[in-house]
Order: structure tokens, then sequence, then C-alpha cells
């Protein structure tokens, strides 16, 4: 299958409003976990989507890329400097030797009927891509290793971040190795 990946911008925004208007945690995170970790539970969906969009279209460089096929957005992942992830970045240690120009893959979501076609792994090489443009040194994700634990994740598997170069460099526990990809 082919998709079309592009940066979150806003003239794409109503795309990644549909992909996210969904019922369950996608559309009450609206990908507010990694800069303010469970207190996003407390707040309202539409409080987070205000959040978010404040602050994925004030900067300069894209918080995410958006997957398509055609005319429908099928995949989101977040990708950003680590420094837009404070949580996150707090949260997951062990990267002690973390460079300044690191950034996070913190979340994917794809839609419904769109699953195990391959969408992940398409945004995980249009995210390398995308950081590296922005100058990226490495990039970092806390993915779920399946083998180790039957959860659902919205983090991604360990196979599929290894199968694009990704190796553990720590384990916050058994199931979620910390990952780096050097770009130097």
């Amino acid at each position: 299958m082919s998709f079309r990946v592009e940066p979150l911008a806003r003239q794409n925004w109503p795309a990644f409003v549909d992909l996210f208007s969904v019922s369950g945690p996608v559309g009450r995170c609206w990908c507010m976990y990694g800069k303010i970790g469970p207190a996003y539970r407390q707040r309202l969906p539409d409080e987070n989507r205000r959040a978010f969009q404040q602050s994925a279209l004030s900067g300069d460089v894209p918080q995410g890329l958006l997957a398509f096929d055609g005319e429908m957005t099928v995949g989101w992942c977040q990708i950003t400097p680590v420094e837009a992830v404070p949580y996150l970045k707090t949260r997951w240690t062990g990267a002690e030797d973390r460079r300044e120009k690191t950034w996070f893959i913190s979340c994917f979501y794809v839609r419904k009927g769109h699953r195990r076609r391959g969408i992940t792994r398409v945004l995980i090489k249009a995210s390398i891509a995308h950081a590296r443009r922005h100058g990226a040194e490495a990039i970092e994700a806390m993915p779920l290793d399946g083998s180790k634990s039957p959860s659902a994740t919205g983090s991604g598997y360990v196979s599929t971040f290894e199968s694009a170069g990704f190796q553990a460099i720590a384990h916050r526990d058994a199931a979620h190795p910390l990952m780096r990809l050097s770009l130097s």
C-alpha cells in the first residue's frame, strides 16, 4: 500500500480533528499525555483539543505527521523535539547521554479498519526524515515489547522500531525499553 504523509499544519488541522474525533482514549487525550501526563484525564476532551491545537499550530516545527489513504486521514505520529513532551522527558529516564537535539516519537494512532497495513512503519520512516530535516541528531521512543506484554499500545512496538534501526538503550520496565536511533 502507498500512503501519503504530511506534517501537521493549519491547512490539514481538520483532517487531524477528523481522525481524533472518535470515542476512546484518543478522543480524550488529543496527544496531551506527553505534555502533561495523566492529568489529561482530569480535563474535558475539548480542553485537551484546544491546548494541543494551540501548541501544535503555534510553533515553526510541526509536532507530528498525518498519514493519508487517498483523502482519508488514516494515521498519526507525534514526533517532536524532546523538550515538547516535558512529562515524558522527565519520566523516561535512562538516556543520560541525551543530546540537545534529541527528538521523541511519543505516540501513534491508526484509524480502525486501517490497522496492520504498515501505516506505523511508514510513519516511523517519515518521522526519521522529518526529524533529520529539522536538525535532530537522535530520535528516541518508548515502544511496547509485545513478546513481554499483551497490552495494546499507542507507542508502537519494539519490533517495528528495531526494523527501522532503533536500539534499546535503557528500560523503564521489561516491556518498555527506551530506544534510540542516532542520526549523526
